[in-house]
């Protein structure tokens, strides 16, 4: 009976140990994958702060609009 117990707790401990390894996998991906899109929002980001640089240097503010 004992070892019955022992035998139940030990694949119970083995299941377990399986579940945390993958999930620690998927958290691993998912951590990768939060990487990857927090450098493509900052490339994002860069690209258009330039476009809107670029686009407010070629009007001065005494400009007027094309349809006055």
């Amino acid at each position: 009976m004992i070892e019955a117990r022992l035998e139940n707790i030990e694949t119970k401990i083995s299941y377990q140990e399986d579940l945390i390894e993958e999930l620690n996998k998927v958290v691993y991906q998912q951590q990768q994958k939060l990487n990857q899109l927090e450098a493509v929002c900052k490339s994002l980001s860069r690209h258009i702060q330039s476009l809107a640089e670029a686009g407010g240097e070629s009007k001065t503010a005494s400009e007027m609009p094309p349809h006055y």
